[in-house]
């Protein structure tokens, strides 16, 4: 049985923000839509490269460079540095996933302490709860621009469990991606993987330890093993 959580970390890209509305935002520009999430994965292929090499640089200069390079021979409506701009701003005024305050307020409500670790800007994660009203629910916005490494490396779950002032057993990691499962776990969090989409779970990543179709769902699981 898990260890139960006094702290629950989110991820925010895509875990507790909506990303889809990118879509329309590359179409605005003349570019295919379905450039959107092939953008996003090459962000994180090159944010992950660096990571390995030991250098640590900002989400959204890695993320305006990928798009240069992907924008390049499109028949745009628009100059490419508009485009980038364009398609940059979708990317900060994305709202929540429908599930999310419900769940928010649930675990509030439990007595868990939220915080985020996020491998984008604390400047975004803040806007989208404002705008969303569950600021006041977070103790602690946390970015790996502050860390030694991006997610997955070890020293960016390591910096969050220090931030909070617990071991990192005590921590549990919430996010829809494996791969960031799978670094929590090995940095000995405990992780929760939400499965919005009924995808199976990679098996050459580590299980998490509770699995969830929606965030609404958590507060329940962690109740139910409890004691």
């Amino acid at each position: 049985m898990p260890t139960q959580p006094s702290v629950v970390v989110f991820d925010v890209n895509e875990t507790l923000s909506d990303m889809s509305p990118l879509a329309d935002k590359f179409a605005e520009t003349g570019a295919p839509g379905s450039l959107a999430k092939l953008w996003f994965a090459a962000l994180l292929r090159d944010g992950f490269a660096l990571t390995a090499a030991g250098d640590n640089r900002a989400f959204a200069e890695i993320g305006a460079e990928a798009l240069r390079g992907l924008l390049v021979g499109l028949d745009l409506n628009m100059g490419t540095d508009a485009a980038v701009d364009h398609i940059m701003q979708g990317m900060a005024g994305l709202g929540l996933h429908p599930d999310v305050p419900e769940g928010v307020s649930a675990l509030k409500a439990a007595g868990y302490r939220l915080v985020t670790l996020t491998n984008g800007s604390t400047s975004v994660a803040e806007k989208l709860f404002t705008t969303a009203g569950i600021g006041d629910s977070f103790d602690r916005l946390l970015s790996v621009e502050d860390a030694p490494a991006w997610k997955p490396d070890r020293a960016a779950y390591d910096y969050a469990a220090a931030a909070c002032g617990f071991d990192p057993e005590r921590l549990l990691l919430v996010a829809v991606h494996p791969w960031d499962i799978h670094g929590a776990a090995r940095a000995g969090l405990g992780t929760a993987w939400i499965n919005r989409s009924g995808a199976p779970y990679p098996a050459y990543f580590t299980e998490p330890d509770y699995t969830v179709a929606s965030l609404r769902d958590l507060a329940g699981a962690l109740a139910n093993t409890a004691g």
